[in-house]
């Protein structure tokens, strides 16, 4: 009888390490709530007055628990796209900006923006300007920003 109950209670105990193992990893994904949950709205683009650079603002909005980071930026119309912060009425390129943990990280005029350097082409009123955003933990993002008029002044978002 004991023979019988060897390789039973093996069965058993290798079961219950394997269902143990799933039971870790389902739990760790369904409701941690810690990561960062992006997402990118109010993005528009004023027509550049300058054929050599543009800017950009948007808001990106962190639903999750967890800060993250924009740290780059690209698009096809620009040779690079730098990411500014604005400190007492002085703008200067940085590596990152956070969006902190159920807030949002907001680029206006006159505030944090980006920067369209080596443009290759004038975007024009009406147009769309195709821009991806990388972040330090979150997927990248790609959005689509409208070109907007010169002295556009947006009414929400910012």
């Amino acid at each position: 009888m004991r023979r019988r109950l060897a390789p039973t209670a093996l069965v058993i105990a290798g079961a219950l390490a394997l269902a143990g193992c799933g039971g870790s990893d389902s739990g760790d994904d369904g409701g941690s709530g810690g990561e960062a949950k992006l997402s990118v709205g109010s993005a528009y683009m004023p027509q550049p007055v300058s054929d050599e650079m543009a800017a950009g603002f948007l808001t990106v909005t962190n639903k999750g628990g967890s800060d993250d980071e924009l740290t780059s930026v690209s698009s096809d119309i620009a040779g690079r796209v730098t990411v500014h912060e604005t400190t007492g009425g002085a703008m200067q390129e940085v590596e990152s900006l956070t969006i902190p943990a159920h807030g949002r990280l907001v680029l206006r005029t006159g505030g944090d923006h980006l920067m369209f350097e080596q443009l290759k082409r004038k975007p024009k009123e009406g147009q769309t300007v195709t821009v991806e955003l990388r972040f330090a933990h979150s997927d990248p993002v790609e959005v689509e920003m409208p070109v907007k008029a010169a002295t556009y002044t947006p009414t929400t978002g910012h």
